[in-house]
């Protein structure tokens, strides 16, 4: 099995950054693609940047210039560092990983943090 530990988030102030963080572990044998979703109260999970083994980058219009995604693939860790944060930005942000779980039968793995709460209020 895989797991994800998030860690990062908290209360900050319009204008303000945080940097969330998200470590892979257990048996992987690969690891393809890695993101963040988040999800506001009575609103969809919605993607927020994702990043290829590659190094691609993708995120969601409403964040581009001020969100960057990045990975450690050393340490199966993905980041996402937030500035400009503004109080839409509040919501859950959960962590996702997708690669292939080590083993006999090399199977794919969808795995999701717990989720870390992002509040952004004055």
């Amino acid at each position: 099995q895989v797991q994800l530990v998030e860690s990062g988030g908290g209360l900050v102030q319009p204008g303000g950054s945080l940097r969330l963080s998200c470590a892979a572990s257990g048996s992987i044998f690969s690891i393809n693609a890695m993101g963040w979703y988040r999800q506001a109260p009575g609103k969809q999970r919605e993607l927020v940047a994702a990043i290829t083994s590659g190094g691609s980058t993708n995120y969601a219009d409403s964040v581009k210039g001020r969100f960057t995604i990045s990975r450690d693939n050393a340490k199966n860790t993905v980041y996402l560092q937030m500035s400009g944060l503004k109080p839409e930005d509040t919501a859950v942000y959960y962590c996702n990983v997708r690669g292939v779980e080590d083993g006999i039968y090399r199977k794919r793995f969808d795995a999701w943090g717990q989720g870390t709460q992002v509040t952004v209020s004055s």
